[in-house]
């Protein structure tokens, strides 16, 4: 019924309780996750989880806030890609957060090699016709621009793909849908202090929904502070029905046919 659109199940804090997690998945009635990969040193870790296991599947990718790793060419992309149940390229994007000018930090023009690295990514998608997985913090402007200076306008022929974990406005939301992109909500829509994202929940059409855990991280109430895992995303599911005046089971079934209909999965 439920799908985790976004997770990062090979990271030390779940790895090792993989099947603890499965048993929980099935309890909850989340019957798909998407594993995602964040370097190249660690794509074969995610690659496996996915060929081990029927209802997992899998990404090509390097974070954009990944300094020191591997950086991927467009034919590592690529050939991670046509391997079998690799189904998106990312998690990619910008990420500006740890940027602060004031304080003598990095500036703009010093992020140039996160733009190309965007870029390398966004090239793999439109050849290989995957989906993206974007990832933006405080950095929505230069994202959405790049996506169209590349050929990502929403029209034949472009990739699309997903708008991962967002807190961004409703203008962003709006500009993301109006490039052909889904939006996802994590635990993140039910914190107290998420009342300006729940506005943008309540704006996206049921058909560009998704909803994520991006566990290990941001678990959601009643269990924030605790390390999430992908059982939790009934959670995200419920807050969305009542802002939407539907039942969880409801955004489970809409949300899970969005993802398949983005993954070209047909079960």
């Amino acid at each position: 019924m439920y799908t985790d659109s976004h997770c990062h199940l090979n990271f030390p804090e779940l790895m090792g309780e993989l099947d603890t997690i499965q048993q929980a998945m099935r309890d909850a009635q989340v019957t798909r996750a998407l594993v995602i990969c964040t370097t190249m040193e660690k794509f074969d870790e995610v690659h496996d989880l996915a060929l081990a296991h029927d209802n997992m599947w899998a990404t090509v990718g390097v974070h954009p806030d990944n300094e020191g790793v591997r950086e991927p060419s467009l034919q590592d992309l690529l050939d991670g890609a046509g391997r079998p149940k690799v189904v998106a390229i990312g998690e990619t994007g910008l990420d500006y957060y740890q940027m602060d000018e004031r304080k003598g930090g990095r500036t703009v023009a010093d992020m140039e090699w996160q733009r190309e690295r965007f870029r390398t990514h966004i090239r793999a998608a439109r050849h290989t016709a995957l989906p993206l997985v974007i990832h933006t913090r405080q950095a929505s402007d230069d994202t959405i621009a790049i996506l169209k200076e590349e050929g990502e306008t929403g029209g034949i022929g472009c990739a699309g793909g997903v708008f991962h974990c967002f807190t961004e406005s409703q203008e962003v939301a709006r500009a993301a849908l109006d490039l052909g992109f889904y939006i996802s909500f994590s635990g993140i829509l039910t914190f107290k202090t998420a009342a300006d994202l729940r506005d943008v929940a309540q704006f996206v059409p049921d058909d560009r929904l998704l909803i994520e855990t991006d566990s290990p991280y941001l678990a959601p109430v009643p269990y924030r502070g605790k390390t999430n895992n992908p059982s939790y995303v009934p959670f995200v599911a419920k807050l969305l029905a009542s802002l939407r005046g539907r039942s969880a089971e409801e955004i489970g079934h809409l949300t899970t046919r969005n993802f398949l209909n983005l993954f070209n999965k047909t079960h």
